[in-house]
Order: structure tokens, then C-alpha cells, then sequence
């Protein structure tokens, strides 16, 4: 064995070996920490904003209710990722979730198609579910979020894909180390006034005045827009502020990792150092007590 393939405790290796070592994980050490601190920045921006937008789609879900149960023939699942990784679960998380209700809305008079946001899922879903995939957005968050950025890009989703039912998967924040799967749904104008009429769960939405010129089919389609447009921002700012807790936790873990690393490196070190030290004195010992004799 070569000294330079040596495994760590081993006697034979050099003490320069151990020094190399040491000196990368403690520049990992350090690029981990910078990472935490950026990512526990840009969390509080963002926090801030996810906080207040909740009460954006709260109405829409009094007045339209969230019927994730309703039977819909063109199910449109908009899967909202990250672009970047380093940030454990939470995107393979949405991928599962988005794939299992494809396959629990499968059936043979209905259609399902995704909506992809984010690098991360668009690596996992065009390599298994290609033929599916209706859109692709990413580098959302490249400037920071907005209403006026998420509602261009809810339209462009609603002018490009048929739906009967939109459901959106995405992260819920809870706090830096939780973050809630959830999925949200938004119907079509046609499906609303279809449940409402059959006195569904819609039930109690013709108990409601219409003034002015536009009919009920017309309102129904400005709701849906303006709906959808909401629980996109809220969706898209939760997801980001999971994205960015589930960052922190994920450095954190590192730089713990790398501190125990380097703890157990210098142990070696010092045993090898002390090892080598050890040889000389015997060696010189060795070489008196010959001279001696």
C-alpha cells in the first residue's frame, strides 16, 4: 500500500496527508457556514412577504371553498420546485406527491398533465414522465418575487393549458426545520358553476347577488384568474421560504459534520505525529546504545 492510499489511523501515513485533509474540511467548513448565513438572509425577506400573502386566497377559499375531492376529467398539477439544491428534501418531496396524485386521477376518460416550476423537479419529471408535461418554467426566484412576476406567470399558464382543476403542489412553511407537503385547487369557471348548480360544495355560492352587467359565467372566469393568480404567489413564496429553511437545517448538518471531521483528524494527526516522534527516539536510542556497546 502506497502512502498516499492509506486509510485514515493507519500508522504508515504521513502527517503532510493529514494537514491536506484538514486543510479542506475546513474550508468546507467555512463555505457551509457563509451558506447558512445567506440562506438564513434571504429567509427573513422572504418570510415577511409569504406571512402577508396569506390573506390573499383565505376569501377565495371561504367564498370557493378547496375541493381537492372533486371529479375532474383534465387535471393540470402544477409542481412548484426549487432551482437550486443543497436543500434536502423538499423537492423530491413534491416530485412524490405530484406523481402519486397523476396516479391516483389516472383513469380512462380523464387526462393529466404537469406544470413544472424549478430545476429540480424538471430534472426528475422529463427523465420518467416526458410525455405528461405540458409547461416548463424556471429561474423564477433569479429577481425577487413579486405579485406583478407571479400573476404574468399564472396567466401565461391559464392561456397555454386546458384544466378542469388545477392542483397546486407545493411546501408550506412552518419553521426553519418543518415545512408541510400541501396541495391546493382551483377550479374551472365550468366546474364551479356545474358543483354549485348541483348542490355540491359549491352549494351556497347562488345565494350570492350579481349587480352590474356581467352574467355569472363571466365572474366565475375573473374569480378563477384572480384566484389562481393569488394562491400561486402565496405557493411560490411558501415553497421558497421552505427552500430556504430546509438550506439552513442542510448546512447546519454540515458544518456540524465537517467540525466532528476535523475533530477526529486532528486526533489522527496528533496520534501520527506522536507516532513519528516516538520512531526517532527509539531510532536515536538505538543508534547510542550500538555506539556504546
Amino acid at each position: 500500500m502506497r502512502r498516499e492510499d492509506a486509510p485514515l489511523g493507519v500508522r504508515s501515513i504521513s502527517t503532510q496527508i493529514v494537514r491536506n485533509r484538514m486543510k479542506s474540511v475546513k474550508n468546507i467548513q467555512k463555505i457551509t457556514k457563509a451558506m447558512k448565513m445567506v440562506a438564513a438572509s434571504k429567509l427573513r425577506a422572504i418570510q415577511v412577504k409569504a406571512e402577508n400573502s396569506r390573506g390573499l386566497w383565505q376569501p377565495f377559499t371561504a367564498l370557493l371553498g378547496d375541493t381537492p375531492t372533486v371529479d375532474a376529467k383534465k387535471n393540470v398539477i402544477v409542481t412548484i420546485s426549487s432551482d437550486k439544491g443543497l436543500c434536502g428534501g423538499i423537492n423530491s418531496t413534491a416530485v412524490k406527491i405530484s406523481k402519486s396524485l397523476h396516479k391516483l386521477n389516472s383513469g380512462p376518460d380523464k387526462e393529466n398533465k404537469y406544470v413544472i416550476l424549478g430545476e429540480k423537479a424538471k430534472a426528475i419529471l422529463v427523465r420518467d414522465s416526458k410525455k405528461d408535461i405540458e409547461l416548463i418554467i424556471t429561474e423564477l426566484q433569479k429577481n425577487p418575487l413579486n405579485y406583478t412576476q407571479v400573476s404574468v406567470l399564472a396567466d401565461d399558464i391559464l392561456k397555454n393549458v386546458e384544466f378542469d382543476a388545477l392542483r397546486i403542489i407545493y411546501s408550506k412553511f412552518h419553521s426553519v426545520v418543518s415545512f408541510l407537503p400541501t396541495m391546493a385547487t382551483v377550479l374551472s369557471p365550468e366546474l364551479v358553476e356545474r358543483e354549485a348548480e348541483s348542490g355540491g360544495k359549491l352549494g351556497e355560492l347562488d345565494s350570492y347577488e350579481i349587480e352590474g352587467g356581467e352574467t355569472k359565467g363571466e365572474i366565475l372566469q375573473n374569480l378563477a384568474e384572480f384566484q389562481f393568480s393569488c394562491v400561486m404567489f402565496n405557493a411560490v413564496l411558501e415553497n421558497a421560504c421552505s427552500e430556504q429553511g430546509a438550506r439552513m437545517s442542510a448546512m447546519d448538518s454540515s458544518s456540524r459534520n465537517a467540525g466532528e471531521m476535523l475533530d477526529r483528524l486532528t486526533l489522527t494527526y496528533n496520534r501520527t505525529r506522536q507516532a513519528s516522534i516516538t520512531t526517532e527516539l527509539i531510532e536515536i536510542i538505538s543508534g547510542a546504545s550500538a555506539l556504546e556497546g
